[in-house]
């Protein structure tokens, strides 16, 4: 068919100059107290993006697993999102798990990040645009170590906290006295009576005999959700439990992928998701485990007992996911000691500032977290490795954490 106008010119879409690719110079890792890992990637014209791919406890193995990443990648396209965590993840043969998924994680933040960054917006623009204006956020006040739950909720409520979560039990036995499960009902009485909504969190350290006994003994207060109620490596026992309880039950903090998220939404024993955006693959990864989720009638609620920029991460993902519901903050956690706390490496902590247990949409470019590069470098020289504590019964046998 001859062309209907022979001497127009070829029609080029232009983008704007900012947005013009350059590639990926260096990936920069920075291990900081209290326990993170920041990830730096600055692009040939000089554009930096920031991610997080903390891994509590295994910070040197997150930083080892970034060599073949720098292989790959230093030299590559940085607005090919898609296609880099394709590859990172495909290519690598062996896939999935926490470390793996972890500097997959910080790598695509750092990507949507420079996105952002390089057209102008920020990053819940690219994934759709708001859905909602605000999110509802809640944070931690100890339950275990430490355990005065009360006076943490009344500092919780004066800093616009109106629900929070607390750990169910300190470590537990594998059957144990119907006695330790006494005081975790009168903590949640007692946060209840301050009039907080919370959440308990079993932290995958109660077994099968004792969560049947928890939750039907909480059932009554009616708390926001149990948490890791038991370890996800056991999902035939989690569809169980879920059939014995009415209170909605929340895990995934250890679910690192889609495929691993697959088998607790096909058998329905999970009502609210909570895959962590520093260990699930990222804002990509975690984008389609909450499109899955919302086929399933599930809710998401991203695990993020992390920092900053983690968190700018989820909080641009709520934003743009239609079935979102709370959102977790680190701010005065426990594990944030000697001065570094959430808002430790921010420019700009206001965006973070909670009003009536709302945190509001921040629209700045790309992740909207603006980062102190100096302090970052400057705390990250011999940053101590953090580890979990070592808890064990009065047999002498290891308990889980």
């Amino acid at each position: 068919m001859p062309d209907a106008h022979p001497s127009a010119a070829p029609v080029t879409a232009q983008r704007p100059a900012a947005h013009i690719s350059t590639a990926i110079k260096s990936i920069d890792l920075f291990p900081v107290p209290p326990r993170w890992l920041f990830v730096r990637v600055e692009t040939e014209n000089g554009l930096i993006g920031w991610g997080e791919a903390s891994l509590e406890g295994h910070t040197e193995a997150v930083q080892g697993a970034f060599a073949s990443l720098r292989d790959r990648f230093i030299g590559a396209d940085p607005d090919r999102i898609e296609d880099i965590w394709q590859t990172a993840y495909r290519l690598g043969f062996y896939r999935g798990g926490p470390v793996l998924m972890s500097a997959l994680s910080g790598l695509d933040q750092a990507l949507w990040d420079l996105k952002g960054k390089s057209l102008g917006v920020p990053v819940h623009q690219l994934l759709g645009g708001k859905v909602r204006d605000r999110m509802a956020v809640y944070a931690w006040i100890g339950g275990d170590r430490p355990s005065d739950v009360v006076e943490a909720a009344r500092v919780r409520k004066a800093q616009g906290f109106t629900c929070l979560k607390m750990n169910g039990t300190e470590d537990m036995g594998w059957l144990d006295s119907p006695r330790a499960l006494d005081a975790t009902v009168s903590r949640l009485e007692a946060v209840k009576a301050e009039g907080m909504d919370a959440g308990l969190d079993f932290h995958g350290r109660v077994h099968k005999p004792m969560a049947k006994q928890l939750a039907r003994a909480l059932e009554p207060l009616r708390p926001l959700f149990i948490e890791e109620p038991l370890l996800s490596e056991h999902p035939e026992a989690i569809a169980q439990l879920s059939q014995l309880t009415s209170i909605p039950i929340a895990l995934g903090e250890r679910l690192y992928s889609r495929w691993d998220a697959k088998p607790f939404l096909a058998a329905a024993s999970v009502d609210i998701l909570q895959p962590d955006l520093s260990h699930a693959g990222g804002i990509s990864e975690v984008r389609r485990m909450a499109s899955m989720a919302e086929a399933y009638d599930v809710a998401i609620a991203p695990h993020c007992p992390l920092g900053p920029i983690a968190l700018a991460a989820c909080m641009q993902l709520a934003l743009a996911t239609p079935n979102f519901v709370l959102q977790e903050m680190s701010l005065g956690i426990h594990y944030n000691t000697d001065g570094h706390d959430l808002l430790s490496y921010m420019t700009n902590p206001e965006i973070f500032d909670v009003r009536d247990g709302m945190v509001e949409a921040f629209d700045g470019a790309g992740l909207g977290v603006g980062i102190d590069e100096e302090k970052v470098r400057r705390l990250s020289h011999d940053c101590p490795p953090w580890r979990n504590p070592v808890w064990r019964g009065p047999d002498g046998y290891i308990r889980e954490w």
